[in-house]
Formats: structure tokens, C-alpha cells, sequence
């Protein structure tokens, strides 16, 4: 088996020489602030292969997420900040700490136990470092549905949450007749105020049956995707387009392409 310490050791050696004098013009011209968005879409390609159940994609987008802390690790070396190895030292440092009951004499009695010990370690951390809340530390840039499940799981470790699933279920409906209320009643702010409550209770519906409801909502997204395209394709080669069939019509083929879904 290859030694991972070894081949880590190459790819930074290949990323200090692509900066180095002599190196790639391009990635000398890279600044933290220009590789931060090609981090985010290898994130976002590592999630398609997991949807698609590909290791191999998996295996070569997880390589391209690597490639980027790297990346983002050397150029602030450059500017004698840190280094992958300081990258890698305070990762591995904060695992062991947050771990007793595996690297200590601690013990605990269930993953939610786990969960516990975890998140009062964090707290602990938090209070040296003169953070005021529980919820800090979420990232400011997540997709906004994503972010409503961080927001809600964090809140719930310290115990405010719904008993159920069917309690948040039974929110939901509360939230949905209000919603339907505003809708009337025309007021624009607040449909939109209502219709965020909705959005925030189904993450929370999610959460509750241990769905993540990012990748839940963008493999929906897919396959919409997959059916349009299969309606115009079938329009096309009936001669028509979308824009002159009928509802009735793309309704039909609708339907077909649901019975095209993979199983």
C-alpha cells in the first residue's frame, strides 16, 4: 500500500514548484481570494459523485478538494502565516482532544452520547476563544437550506429542539396555514416571511429523519432536469417544441419520463 505521508509530501513539493520561481504563471497569479470559489465547486463535485454512488468520481474529486487546501495552504506559507503541515498538526490535534473517550480515559454510551461530549468540548474551546454562542462557527457562505440544518442541529445539541419528527411535522402544517393566510390576505412581506418559516420547519422535518436536505433538494433539481430534457427530446422528434405544445401535452410526456427514473 502506498504511504499517504509520502505521497502528501509529493503533491506539496509539486505545489511549492508550480509557485516557485519558474512555476506556473497562472497559479503564481492565484490569490486566497481567487481559489476560494474553485474550492466550493470540487466540494459540490465531490457531492455528485456520492449522489451517483461513483467511487471513482469520488476518489478524483476528493484528489481535486485536496489539490485546493493545498493550494490555499501554500500561498499563505508564502506569506509566513502557516503551512499544509500546520494544516494537517492542528486538525489532527483537535481530533484527539475532541475524542477522549477513544484517546482518554473518557467513556460515553451512544453516538448522541458522543454527540454530547463533542459539542461541550466545543463549548469549552468556544469560551477561550471569546465566542458568545453556540451557533457560531457556521459558515456564513453555506446554501441557505444547508445552513437552516447546521443552525437547527446545533441548537438541538444543547437541547432545544423538537421531541419528533412528528412534532415538527405537526409545525409544518401550523406553518403551511399561515402561510396560506398572508397569501390572501396579499401581504407580499410577509408571505415571504411565512414562506422562510416553512422552508427552516422542513430542514428541521430532514434533520428529524436524517436527510440532508441539500442533497435531498438538488437530486429533485436533477431529476427535473432529466424529465424536461426528456419532454423537449420527445417534442423535438414530434416536430414541436415547447413553447407551441400544450400543458396537456407536456403533461403526458411528464409522465413518461418519470416511468425513464432511475430505480
Amino acid at each position: 500500500m502506498t504511504d499517504p505521508g509520502a505521497e502528501f509530501n509529493r503533491l506539496t513539493g509539486i505545489m511549492r514548484k508550480l509557485l516557485g520561481p519558474g512555476g506556473c504563471p497562472w497559479d503564481r497569479q492565484q490569490t486566497p481570494d481567487t481559489v476560494r470559489a474553485h474550492l466550493l465547486e470540487e466540494t459540490y463535485e465531490v457531492l455528485a459523485g456520492l449522489d451517483e454512488r461513483n467511487p471513482a468520481s469520488v476518489r478524483e474529486e476528493l484528489g481535486d478538494v485536496l489539490y485546493q487546501v493545498v493550494f490555499l495552504s501554500a500561498l499563505f506559507e508564502k506569506d509566513g502565516a502557516f503551512d499544509a503541515a500546520g494544516v494537517i498538526s492542528g486538525i489532527a490535534d483537535k481530533l484527539v482532544r475532541r475524542h477522549p473517550w477513544v484517546f482518554g480515559d473518557a467513556s460515553v454510551s451512544s453516538p448522541d452520547d458522543a454527540i454530547r461530549n463533542w459539542e461541550k468540548l466545543k463549548g469549552d474551546e468556544r469560551q477561550g476563544k471569546k465566542k458568545d454562542s453556540v451557533l457560531d462557527g457556521i459558515p456564513p457562505e453555506l446554501p441557505a437550506l444547508l445552513k437552516a440544518h447546521r443552525l437547527a442541529s446545533k441548537a438541538a445539541r444543547v437541547g432545544f429542539d423538537w421531541p419528533d419528527a412528528d412534532a415538527v411535522l405537526r409545525k409544518l402544517d401550523e406553518e403551511m396555514g399561515e402561510f396560506r393566510e398572508v397569501v390572501r390576505a396579499g401581504d407580499t412581506r410577509r408571505v415571504e416571511d411565512e414562506l422562510g418559516d416553512i422552508l427552516f420547519t422542513l430542514a428541521n422535518v430532514a434533520r428529524k429523519l436524517d436527510i440532508d436536505p441539500e442533497s435531498a433538494l438538488r437530486r429533485t433539481n436533477e431529476k427535473f432536469v432529466r424529465r424536461f430534457k426528456y419532454v423537449e427530446k420527445t417534442l423535438r422528434a414530434q416536430g414541436k417544441a415547447p413553447e407551441t405544445a400544450t400543458l396537456d401535452e407536456m403533461e403526458a410526456l411528464w409522465q413518461e419520463a418519470k416511468g425513464t427514473d432511475p430505480k
